[in-house]
Parts: C-alpha cells; structure tokens; sequence
C-alpha cells in the first residue's frame, strides 16, 4: 500500500521525492553525472520497472537520480522469510566503469555472513569480494537488476553458513549441523531486524512494511511455535503449512539456546505485530514451548521389564538363601555329632 492511499497498491517501482534517510544522501550530492551517465541511469531505471520479480521493490529519486532503495521479501525455505530487507543504493558517477554502491540497513544486526552490522554487503559482482571473473562486474552487461537477484538467491537463501569461506559445502554431518545452528541465529536476528523495521521504516516504505506485516505477522509467529517445539526445522514454515526436505529431518532438533531467545522474543514479536494492526486469530503473547514425554506404551514395556529383572534378581535371593539355610542345618547337625562324639557314654 502507498503511504497517500490505502486504496492504491504499493507498486513494485516508483518515483519519489524525499531522500533524507538514504545512506548515500550527502556521498554523492557534489558529484557531477554526465550525459552518458544519465542516459545509462536512466535505462536501469527502465530495466527494474519492467522486470522486477514480485518479491522485490524499488523507489528511486526524481532529485538524485544517482539514488535508489530497494527491499527484498526473505523467501520461503529460508530462515529470512517473510522478512524484509532493504538496501540504499548509490551510481557512481563513472557508472558502469565500476559497480554501484550497496549499503544494507541492517539496524546493527548481522544476519548473514556476507551482510555485515556495518551495512557493507561482501558480493562478487560488487566487487567487494575476490570471486571468479565471470562473477565480477562486467561493465557491458552487468545491472543493479543483477544485483537485487544476487542478494536474494545467492545471499539470503537456505543454508547462509556456507556462504563464508572455509565451511566447505552442504552435504557433510560437521557442516550440517553448524548451518542449522547458524540459522537459528539467523532466524533470531531477522525476527529483530522485523521489530525495527516496524519501529522505524525507511521513508516512502512507511505503508508498504505496515501492509507487508498486517498479512504476514501471523505466519511469523506461528513459525516461531513450530521452530521451538521441533514440529519443523528453522526456515521450514511456509504459508501455514510446515514442511522439510527428507534429507534434513535432523534439523528438527533446536538448541536450549534458541528455544530461551524465542521466548523472550516471542512476545515483542505479538505486540509488535498487534499494534501494526495484524490479525493473530489464536495467539497468545506467550510461546508455549511442549515438553516431550514418554509414550505410555514405552513405559509400560519399561515397568514389565524392570519387574521381571526385580524377579529374578529375588529368585536368586532366594534360591541363595535356601541352600545357605540348608548349608546351616547341615553345620548344626554335623556339630552336635561332633559334641555328642567327645562325651562319656
């Protein structure tokens, strides 16, 4: 929804006006665009109009057209969906000789190895990590569309621990079990980056993060009691239905770690989204966390084999007692021979 109209849908790419919150507001406020510049600016422009996937939007700047924001919706089977995400995006004014500026609005947090706290987003096509040749930026053919894609299906995707260099790739026991781990962490610190979006969104997203959250708060938190009681892994809840790869059943089993973070979490999350105006249907403000018992029928397969090792165990007491008690007859009956032996007829 657009911050004038609740009745005009939040399109995926618009001209705006204010750009005060921007990271790069004052970096490039002097800096000369040339008429080559502008016109490639000005196809970038065209190019996210017109193909932009439904889960990304773009503002760029009627006054600064060196300016554009951008936020992604975290993707299902990840543990950033639901999520948003947002990035301030400068063209230098050599464009396309080098990449555009990145930052991420991170609010501090750092939930993905290549997003840092700082906002510095480490991508290859950036040129702000050494990667192969072909996954650089090419001036010829390389576009902030590019860019925006890259993020979203190389950055924030399902298994984010491998995305550091030296963790090796999906597959092996060690590695697996660090990467659930690590989207523990990941899903906690998205949970927290929705509490400031909420708080404080960028400007000319006001709207659009308030809608986005009015439909979506409910599945986050009921994501949040499936992750806790193991009913699915981190990252496996999408639209009310859980599911999870069979290949990675283990990853139902969640720290003590993460079961205590979500429940202090948990009903920020609630009043957060209640005060958004979010339709929570059943929720309550506290996550109830299941205590795993024992099935009935194991316990009774445990009581019948206790009681029959209890009644062997008195068997042998008691055999042991009997010979020990017929070994005593015997030595009294011996005894009283040997005494009545040593007396006088």
């Amino acid at each position: 929804m657009t911050q004038n109209s609740d009745a005009t849908p939040f399109t995926r790419f618009d001209v705006v006006s204010d750009h005060s919150d921007h990271y790069y507001s004052a970096y490039g406020k002097k800096q000369k665009y040339g008429g080559s510049v502008h016109k490639l600016i000005m196809k970038e422009w065209r190019i996210l109009e017109n193909n932009l996937p439904d889960s990304i939007y773009v503002r760029v700047y009627e006054t600064r057209i060196d300016l554009l924001r951008a936020v992604i919706v975290g993707a299902a089977g990840t543990p950033y969906h639901d999520a948003l995400f947002f990035f301030d995006i400068n063209f230098p004014s050599d464009y396309p000789t080098r990449p555009p500026n990145v930052h991420y609005r991170s609010y501090g947090l750092r939930v993905n190895p290549n997003l840092y706290a700082s906002g510095f987003v480490c991508l290859s096509l950036l040129n702000t990590w050494t990667g192969k040749k072909r996954e650089k930026w090419d001036p010829a053919q390389s576009t902030v569309l590019q860019v925006l894609v890259s993020i979203q299906a190389l950055v924030l995707n399902e298994k984010p621990y491998f995305n550091e260099p030296g963790t090796g790739s999906p597959g092996g026991s060690a590695g697996e079990k660090r990467s659930r781990a690590y989207n523990e962490d990941a899903f906690v610190l998205t949970c927290k980056t929705t509490l400031f979006s909420l708080r404080n969104p960028p400007k000319n997203f006001e709207a659009f993060t308030a809608e986005h959250y009015r439909e979506r708060g409910s599945r986050i938190a009921r994501a949040c009691g499936a992750y806790v009681n193991g009913r699915v892994g981190v990252g496996y809840y999408r639209d009310g239905v859980e599911f999870e790869p069979c290949s990675s059943s283990k990853s139902k089993v969640v720290s003590k770690k993460f079961v205590g973070l979500m429940q202090e979490l948990y009903p920020q999350l609630v009043q957060a989204f209640k005060k958004n105006g979010t339709l929570l249907g059943d929720l309550v403000e506290q996550l109830e966390v299941k205590k795993k018992t024992t099935p009935v029928n194991k316990v009774r397969v445990d009581k019948k084999a206790k009681v029959g090792i209890a009644n062997k165990v008195i068997g042998k007491l008691r055999k042991l007692f009997c010979l020990n008690k017929k070994k005593s007859q015997k030595m009294e009956e011996s005894d009283k021979e040997d005494v009545n032996a040593g007396v006088a007829p």
